[in-house]
């Protein structure tokens, strides 16, 4: 139970430090991958990352770039505590004996465990905060047929998903490509932040490794993420803000193959730039914080 209550409170402050420094570029992210295809002749609504960066500013303010951090911000206690403390309980499952060592592929196994739960937790969060980050774009694209539904914040999106597509079945709407994005995501992840940090500590012990190798370490796992599942991130998000009563995709696998086939494989890649941009300096921050909390608990 002390290992448990070490792995809550580690994680929470780690997931805590990975949300102020990554939400700006995930923001970023959202709204490219959600902008509608332009019409032919006609120019998408982002040019780029840092078009969109400009034009959110421009219209919203520096507060632009953190909406729909609510959401979040209130879930990652939770989140990141079921993250590391079911990866802690599977590495106690295990080791062969109390405090052995683990090895990268045990840690890529605890890794796809902790993908496994948080998935749960990750869909609906992200659902909300896709719909805040993204509705700006989607209002001005939208036709009077289809207008976007505008949300005065994070419970004003969970109120009307709960009241009108579905009840709880609508909040999970993208739980298949989240399941899908999580368990691989995390397996590597955990799996590369193992094995670089048996690398700097020159074995497998890597107790005392100092702060600036775990940096380097928990930047490049948390880019080895977003590299090996982007593609399903890409899927899950336009899936997440798909009008309810006007749906384009009728599933995941629809949405896979309608981007595929109308801007090819680019465009499974919308807001790749941000998304790596994000995730050293923010799963370098998150890894750390959680490194120094976790060795401060004894």
């Amino acid at each position: 139970m002390a290992d448990v209550i070490k792995d809550l409170t580690s994680g929470t402050v780690g997931g805590a430090a990975q949300l102020i420094v990554g939400h700006p570029f995930d923001t970023v992210k959202v709204k490219l991958q959600s902008q509608p295809a332009p019409l032919p002749g006609q120019l998408p609504k982002y040019s780029g990352a840092m078009d969109a960066v400009k034009q959110t500013v421009a219209a919203e303010g520096p507060r632009g770039l953190y909406k729909g951090m609510g959401a979040p911000l209130a879930t990652v206690a939770a989140f990141n505590a079921v993250l590391f403390t079911v990866r802690g309980q599977m590495e106690a499952l295990l080791r062969s004996e109390p405090g052995a060592l683990l090895t990268v592929n045990q840690q890529v196994i605890c890794g796809a465990g902790a993908g496994v739960a948080v998935s749960f937790l990750a869909c609906p969060t992200e659902l909300i905060k896709c719909r805040l980050q993204a509705q700006s774009a989607l209002a001005e694209s939208s036709s009077a047929a289809t207008r976007a539904i505008k949300y005065g914040g994070p419970l004003d999106v969970a109120k009307q998903v709960l009241r009108s597509e579905g009840g709880i079945r609508g909040l999970y709407k993208g739980l298949l490509p989240t399941l899908a994005r999580e368990i691989p995501g995390n397996a590597i992840m955990f799996g590369v932040y193992e094995a670089l940090k048996q690398f700097f500590a020159g074995g497998p012990d890597t107790s005392r490794l100092g702060r600036g190798p775990l940096i380097v370490a928990g930047g490049l796992a948390g880019a080895s993420f977003w590299a090996s599942v982007y593609p399903t991130d890409v899927v899950k998000s336009v899936i997440q803000v798909d009008n309810y009563r006007n749906p384009k995709f009728s599933g995941s696998v629809d949405a896979f193959r309608k981007i595929l086939a109308s801007e090819g494989v680019k465009g499974l890649y919308r807001g790749f730039g941000p998304a790596m941009a994000r995730s050293v300096p923010a799963n370098a921050a998150c890894f750390l914080a959680y490194e120094v909390t976790r060795s401060s608990l004894g």
